[in-house]
């Protein structure tokens, strides 16, 4: 049964989502922030409904979200939302986001749930009982090498030439199963929590894309750190999460690609095209 958060959480989280999917199902228009950061009209009904709902709850709870929201009564409690993880794949008609909430209570995560309203599953931790999909106690992966793991990360949606994770994407898909990039950080942590990957990976990630997932990780027994084995903060920019099996394996390597240590080359596109147009030669 749903705790006395997670009840309420859950109950606000999917009426975001329905809300969503009202918008998703008419694909509206979108518009520019900054460089490429889509933010649509969805993003601020969520948060908007989201913030009524918290503060009609709990008026005087502190509140950081995405599209943002910032209140402060100097309360213990803080909620940090994501009312659309995922915007861009929302934008394009992608069906890969969800709904983001977390509450913290003096510093410390202790209540996470995130919507996929698009395969209606709920995944939601409470500090100390554990995680769940949609009710149901899930686990992470039993996988204990990269060899054999499957692994998510993310890139940003601007200045993606001065991010260097086109480099540990590289490394770390010749050495495993394989990477994905779906576009939602944080259902990228619900697919560890619940077993679909094995790790996951990213660069400057704000609160509201990590603080749900990564309770429901650490909740479902995997394990969260920046990429040097620190703990994972709140306001970390970085984040490593894994099963904790492959953990290890994981950090070493990171370090390794830092120093640029046992590296395999990228390969060369001019090369591949001189190779490319010799078999074409030869097949004539």
């Amino acid at each position: 049964m749903p705790g006395a958060w997670i009840g309420p959480m859950e109950e606000i989280a999917r009426e975001a989502g329905a809300l969503l999917m009202r918008f998703f199902e008419r694909r509206i228009g979108y518009e520019y922030k900054g460089d490429v950061d889509l933010v649509t009209e969805a993003d601020r009904a969520s948060e908007k409904l989201i913030v009524a709902a918290i503060e009609q709850r709990w008026p005087t709870h502190n509140i950081v979200g995405e599209e943002g929201t910032r209140t402060d009564h100097t309360s213990e409690y803080r909620w940090y939302v994501d009312p659309l993880d995922g915007t861009t794949n929302f934008a394009h008609g992608f069906p890969v986001f969800c709904v983001s909430m977390a509450l913290e209570r003096d510093g410390e995560l202790f209540a996470g749930v995130l919507f996929d309203p698009t395969r209606n599953e709920l995944f939601a931790a409470e500090k100390g009982s554990g995680a769940t999909l949609n009710d149901k106690p899930i686990q992470v992966s039993k996988t204990s090498q990269i060899c054999e793991s499957i692994l998510g990360t993310g890139f940003p949606s601007h200045k993606r030439h001065k991010n260097p994770n086109i480099h540990f994407y590289h490394q770390v898909t010749l050495r495993s199963h394989g990477v994905r990039r779906a576009g939602s950080a944080a259902l990228d942590l619900a697919n560890i929590a619940s077993g679909r990957f094995d790790g996951f990976w990213e660069f400057n990630l704000n609160p509201w894309d990590t603080a749900a997932g990564v309770l429901i990780v650490q909740e479902a027994g995997g394990k969260v750190t920046r990429f040097d084995g620190s703990p994972f903060q709140i306001d970390s920019k970085e984040i490593v999460a894994t099963n904790g099996l492959i953990h290890d394996e994981l950090l070493e390597l990171f370090g390794d690609i830092f120093a640029g240590k046992n590296l395999e080359e990228l390969p060369s596109p001019e090369e591949y095209a001189r190779m490319r147009a010799e078999r074409e030669a030869k097949g004539r």
